[in-house]
């Protein structure tokens, strides 16, 4: 019984042992299926809440960030000068914007943002973070030191997209070429806006202008060397003649191509706020002046093209002529017979506008067409300004004409209609693109005689070594060219006292390669003596640029004394 009552305590104890194990396991698997199953809904809360999160952007705010990045996206080519020097190219930049619907409290993001970006704590920006909107643009381009200040402040709904911003590594050195771009990258002013208008803006709207690599840089006809050495000579020149605003043109008689246009005051690219200011306007092209006596040029050279005068003919100026009840007079007057080169060397007002009345109204109107000067300038700039002519082209017009008063034109105007008569006479359109010279041929034609151009060139000449171009020479380069003293009209009436002085030049006159056109506004006399004429400003700032901008050009001195004595034999 003993053994019997042993065996069945021992078995007992073994079952009851299973038992207890068996219990153990059954609550290690259900302590383990109740994690799993709070891990799945923790999983499914937190996928639950986030689609609850998108379900609450509207369409119309996913598409308002789709269409900004779209935007951003779209490059620019490289401007490059003739030489591939770089004039415009895009950099990355951060923009800030924020997801109003994702801003917690709209107070403390703002006072946050303001500590970097002050003019952000604002009003309205408090008012942009509080509305319902899905994306809203805070502040474009932004500089990366801001965005990571902004990114340290950890704001929610408040987050970066990388754009592309033009930068312009020579600042105001050829703005006005170049041009500048608006916020999204548009070009809206100079070559930026031509380009655009090339097909640059369809290939961005149809998504082919997301890529730097895809645009081939565009090449201008510049040479930015050339560009800077007549910038600072008319920083130079205002700053010592006090003059208000001045401009200057480079151009190849040969092939139209703009090698250099300067107009000051300028404007920095960088900066888009400074080209709204009026002062800042491109004069070059996008002005129209009485250019004086500068006109005078166009005169001669029809008088000599029209068959009527030679270099020998004479025209009587000892009398002033009456003219709509005024008097035309020779500023300064020889009041005697003059020979056709001394009416240009002495820049007679009296023969100038005796030549236009022998030619006739009706070829003058037709030679200065033919020369561009009555129409609007076509080149690839969009600021070009047209031509101011007489209401009624009378014969009082045509003799103020005749010496540059009456008619406005833009000094490039005047700049590529010289270039005609240096170069043979062929009229060549201007451009701001590079052009070679077989190029340049199928566009020109004949506007004047070749004579007429040899004429011109001698005349040229013959002023800058006996009349009143005598400080724009430059030993070796034989320059030549014609002054222009413009009185300007204030009130309706001219004025003594203010100027529009201007030197309309070529170089080397036995073969001119370059039209050289230097005009100052309302200069005074320098301080170290010396007229407030063209003479005695806009002549020796032409021979300062061609005194810089000759070697540069490939243009070797001469001093030859033989072809000298031709140029200027009388």
């Amino acid at each position: 019984m003993a053994d019997q009552s042993s065996h069945m305590y021992s078995g007992g104890t073994e079952e009851a042992r299973w038992q207890r194990t068996s219990g153990r396991k059954s609550a290690d698997i259900r302590r383990r299926m109740t994690i799993t199953m709070v891990v799945f809904a923790l999983a499914y809360g937190v996928i639950v809440m986030r689609l609850v999160g998108l379900g609450m952007v509207d369409e119309g705010s996913v598409r308002a960030r789709l269409s900004a990045s779209d935007t951003i996206a779209s490059a620019r080519p490289d401007l490059v000068d003739r030489n591939g020097k770089i004039l415009a190219t895009d950099i990355r930049t951060a923009s800030l914007y924020a997801e109003p619907r994702r801003i917690i409290d709209p107070d403390e993001a703002v006072e946050l943002l303001s500590t970097v970006l002050p003019e952000l704590g604002t009003k309205q920006t408090r008012k942009k973070l509080a509305s319902n909107a899905g994306f809203v643009w805070l502040k474009r381009q932004i500089s990366p030191a801001q965005k990571h200040a902004i990114h340290r402040l950890g704001i929610p709904g408040i987050g970066f997209l990388t754009e592309k911003r033009r930068f312009y590594p020579g600042g105001p050195m050829a703005s006005h070429i170049v041009g500048l771009v608006n916020i999204d990258n548009q070009g809206i002013a100079g070559m930026e806006k031509y380009v655009d208008g090339q097909g640059l803006a369809e290939l961005q709207e149809f998504g082919f202008a997301r890529k730097e690599a895809s645009l081939s840089p565009v090449k201008l006809s510049v040479d930015v060397r050339v560009q800077h050495a007549v910038r600072d000579e008319l920083v130079h020149a205002m700053k010592r003649y006090e003059a208000i605003a001045a401009i200057g043109i480079v151009l190849d008689v040969h092939t139209g191509e703009v090698l250099a246009m300067s107009s000051l005051p300028d404007f920095d690219p960088n900066e888009p706020s400074q080209a709204l200011e009026q002062k800042r306007m491109n004069r070059a092209t996008a002005g129209v002046y009485e250019m004086g006596s500068v006109f005078k040029t166009f005169n001669t050279a029809m008088a000599l093209n029209s068959g009527l005068f030679t270099l020998k003919s004479t025209v009587d100026a000892s009398k002033p002529l009456h003219a709509g009840g005024r008097l035309i007079r020779d500023f300064h007057g020889k009041y005697r017979v003059l020979t056709l080169p001394e009416v240009f060397i002495y820049s007679s007002n009296i023969g100038s506008a005796k030549m236009a009345l022998d030619v006739g109204i009706p070829g003058q109107e037709a030679f200065l067409k033919k020369l561009g000067l009555t129409t609007r300038l076509k080149t690839d700039l969009p600021e070009v300004a047209k031509p101011l002519l007489p209401a009624r082209w009378s014969e009082v017009s045509s003799m103020t004409i005749a010496f540059g008063h009456g008619i406005s034109v833009s000094p490039m105007q005047t700049a590529v209609a010289a270039a005609a008569l240096m170069n043979g006479g062929k009229y060549i359109p201007p451009t701001f693109l590079t052009r070679d010279r077989a190029a340049a041929d199928k566009i020109a034609y004949q506007v004047v005689k070749p004579s007429t151009s040899e004429m011109m060139r001698y005349l040229f000449r013959l002023n800058a070594e006996k009349g009143s171009g005598r400080k724009a020479r430059v030993p070796g380069y034989f320059v030549g060219g014609k002054t222009g003293t413009a009185e300007k009209v204030v009130n309706g009436h001219y004025v003594s006292h203010k100027r529009f002085n201007s030197f309309l030049s070529a170089f080397p006159m036995d073969d001119p390669q370059y039209v050289v056109l230097i005009v100052l506004d309302e200069p005074k006399a320098a301080a170290d003596g010396g007229g407030a004429t063209a003479g005695w400003n806009a002549a020796p700032t032409t021979a300062a640029v061609i005194r810089r901008i000759a070697p540069m050009l490939g243009v070797m001195p001469r001093y030859d004394e033989t072809a000298e004595m031709l140029l200027v034999s009388n």
